[in-house]
């Protein structure tokens, strides 16, 4: 499944009266692992990063739900499995006070210090996740929500809290088994420019590199059309292609091999999509920045993988 074809989700309603239900739907097969009621407590409502031992916080009190989904996100960043929940949070009335990724949230102290759902049911990359805050004033009493959003290979883990009113219906989820539709182009664009221009960097996520092989697949990589479409539209901007490997293999092999890699995406980009090889240029690191173990396949495969750094500068 790939991000042409793969729409994560969408926030179909939310209605914060009695009785009413907050309802997520998940296209595609998501799967609830775990969910924990509270039907009346106090949670610390983040609102902003792990700074100086603590997390600045709101008190919120209420009918507390927090679950924890798995969802397909083969191809899909973490800012894309994102994007659309945050889109129709706001869409319903709710205000994001506070959003984050991995380092600007704090990394580490950030991850440990909220209430996060336990392994396996919710996976966190310590170098990989986005925090999101939302709330909303126009009842009663206010309704408080957080996503945290993270993935291991071609799964997506999201990690739903809520607070509001004792007597609301919990909120319910619903993963469709409707065919998903096709998610427009400029959507992918959009998405993956975004996330350039805004982190600096981003990860290609559906390649596929075999250990010790530089040649990419024949097909279409969505992650290549949408870079192709940006740098076309963006003839100012330029990038590297930056190489990486697991860690089987010497360190000089492996250089050279990542480089190769790189090359081989600039090469698709130029001969297939009609990208200026003059905005790219392609370099290669092995194995020495690795974003996962090399001690299981599935961190081997994530280590085998070819990153866009915008490299222009304004």
């Amino acid at each position: 499944m790939t991000l042409r074809t793969f729409i994560l989700a969408t926030v179909a309603a939310v209605i914060s009266g009695p009785g009413h239900a907050m309802t997520l739907e998940f296209t595609g097969s998501a799967v609830q692992s775990a969910e924990q009621v509270e039907p009346y407590g106090s949670y610390a409502f983040p609102l902003g990063p792990w700074s100086d031992g603590v997390i600045v916080s709101e008190n919120a009190e209420g009918k507390i739900t927090q679950q924890a989904w798995k969802v397909p996100a083969q191809g899909l960043t973490t800012l894309q499995l994102l994007a659309p929940l945050r889109e129709q949070l706001t869409a319903a009335g709710f205000e994001i006070v506070f959003e984050c990724e991995s380092t600007v949230c704090g990394g580490f102290d950030f991850r440990f210090d909220i209430d996060v759902v336990p392994e396996p049911a919710m996976h966190v990359d310590l170098g990989d996740y986005r925090f999101l805050s939302a709330r909303r004033l126009n009842g009663e009493t206010p309704q408080y929500l957080s996503l945290l959003v993270s993935r291991s290979g071609d799964t997506g883990f999201v990690q739903f809290m809520h607070v509001g009113a004792e007597n609301a219906a919990a909120p319910q989820f619903v993963a469709s088994a409707e065919t998903p539709a096709p998610l427009a182009a400029g959507r992918i664009h959009s998405a993956l420019g975004e996330m350039l221009e805004q982190e600096g960097y981003v990860v290609l996520e559906d390649l596929n590199f075999e250990t010790g092989s530089s040649e990419l697949d024949e097909g279409d990589y969505v992650t290549l059309v949408a870079l192709a479409e940006y740098l076309n539209a963006h003839r100012d901007k330029t990038i590297a292609l930056v190489g990486h490997t697991d860690a089987e293999g010497s360190l000089a092999g492996n250089v050279a091999l990542s480089k190769r890699r790189a090359s081989s995406v600039l090469q698709h980009l130029v001969s297939n999509y009609g990208v200026d090889s003059a905005q790219m240029s392609a370099e290669g690191m092995g194995f020495l920045s690795p974003r996962a173990t090399n001690l299981t396949e599935d961190g081997r495969t994530q280590n085998r993988r070819v990153e866009v750094i915008l490299t222009s500068i304004e």
